[in-house]
């Protein structure tokens, strides 16, 4: 009877093994080929701090499209992803090769962007002609977009806007400031940033009393600093990155440079500005693509306390992320929906999502216009306070009220009032670009 018992056995384990369980084949085959995205980088370079926290949003990404999701659903089944990272030295036409190369050598299908306006264009015209929809998270300028590219998405606020919020909120102070003084690294976004702001400041009853454009790089900028503060204006915007950021306050200091409010755009984002400058770093303000204190009601991927928790986590940190880190975090998302909402990994139909993708996320709403920028997404403005970056703007979006007016220097530091005469000859000197002296 035994020996009856475990031939039955037997012979039912041999049914069942024969017999298909529901959903038991989908699940063999769930899991698909990796898709591929390329992301040139700058690893070495000018363009290598800001490019660093680029990288920290991408793979704040692939961990939550790989570990939390499985992979990006295609057809009921999940396909893990693959950054494909290479180092453009900061260089676009470096950066235009390394993204050849990853589409025709490395199988990538689609590309996230590179960090910077000149590396993000020259990326973006390969992405077209190869026909790979690229999802830029770290450039804005409109001479990216104004092409008439068809596979070229941007998930920032456009270049023009970056400072716009910063005369709203000057708007609202007591009393407002009615003069500002602009200079400008010649690059496309910083060029773009100061034309905006001046443009939209004349509207708002600001008067531009001197703009003038200096060699991107430029860290010895004593000579258009003078001439900026011998107008005395209420503002002074600064539109370039962390290195000249770092060296226009230096020099304001020891110049006297006593403006009510110091705007600088990207530097004073990332954690070098504050590091190096310390306590002469508080009421310095700066146009934020995204901050740590966003009120986004997100329908997609982690709420905004939740991203600082998994940034800190991973990164071993008590810092917020910055909004470069975000941007590129963003842009994923961008890219994982689309291939989503397609269905198919065919890069046409990606596109054609991504034409059609209105996605609200942490960042805030990612939407692209038929030029394929983001001008649905409001700027935040954020200011230095005891040596941390605070939102002060909008008020619905603001964890604290701006400082205003900035105290003089003499005030704050108990230096002298009269400037120092000897100033440290750091980096090349500024010339002034023909047709863009003061006004």
């Amino acid at each position: 009877m035994r020996s009856i018992a475990l031939a039955i056995v037997a012979a039912l384990g041999l049914v069942a093994c024969s017999v298909s369980v529901p959903g038991s084949q989908q699940q063999s085959s769930s899991q698909g080929s990796p898709i591929v995205v390329g992301v040139p980088l700058s690893f070495s370079g000018s363009l290598k701090d800001e490019s660093g926290l680029a990288r920290q949003g991408y793979d704040l990404w692939l961990d939550w499209v790989n570990g939390h999701e499985g992979g990006i659903s295609v057809g009921g089944v999940k396909h893990p992803v693959k950054i494909v990272y290479d180092n453009d030295q900061s260089k676009p036409e470096v950066s235009a090769k390394l993204a050849a190369n990853m589409i025709s050598q490395k199988g990538a299908k689609f590309l996230l962007g590179p960090y910077g306006a000149a590396n993000t264009a020259s990326v973006a015209a390969v992405a077209d002609r190869q026909r790979a929809p690229m999802i830029s998270a770290n450039g804005s300028a409109s001479s990216i977009f104004d092409k008439g590219y068809r596979y070229v998405f941007g998930v920032q606020t456009p270049a023009a806007q970056n400072l716009q919020a910063v005369i709203d909120m000057a708007q609202t102070l007591k009393p407002a400031p009615t003069t500002m003084a602009v200079l400008s690294a010649d690059d496309a976004f910083s060029v773009e940033v100061a034309k905006g702001v001046t443009d939209y400041a004349a509207g708002k009853n600001i008067k531009t009393v001197f703009n003038q454009k200096y060699a991107s790089g430029s860290t010895n900028l004593s000579q258009p600093l003078t001439a900026a503060r011998d107008k005395n204006p209420d503002i002074l915007i600064n539109s370039g990155h962390l290195a000249e950021a770092t060296a226009i306050s230096k020099q304001a200091k020891d110049l006297r440079l006593n403006a009510k409010m110091f705007v600088y755009t990207v530097g004073p984002a990332m954690p070098p500005f504050v590091s190096t400058l310390g306590n002469d770093a508080n009421f310095v303000v700066t146009g934020s693509q995204w901050t740590a204190q966003a009120q986004y009601t997100p329908a997609y991927y982690l709420t905004v306390p939740q991203y600082v928790s998994a940034y800190r986590k991973k990164f071993r940190t008590s810092n917020e992320p910055n909004y470069q880190t975000a941007d590129a975090t963003a842009a994923g998302l961008a890219l994982e929906k689309a291939i989503e909402n397609a269905g198919s990994l065919d890069p046409d139909k990606v596109r054609q999502a991504l034409m059609s993708l209105d996605l609200m996320t942490f960042y805030g709403r990612i939407k692209f216009n038929t030029q394929g920028w983001n001008p649905y997404k409001p700027m935040l403005v954020e200011q230095i306070q005891n040596t941390r970056r605070v939102t002060v703007f909008p008020t619905e979006m603001a964890a604290k009220a701006p400082m205003w007016p900035t105290p003089t220097w003499s005030s704050r530091d108990g230096i002298p009032a009269s400037p120092n005469v000897k100033l440290p000859a750091t980096g090349s000197p500024a010339e002034p670009r023909a047709g863009t002296g003061g006004v």
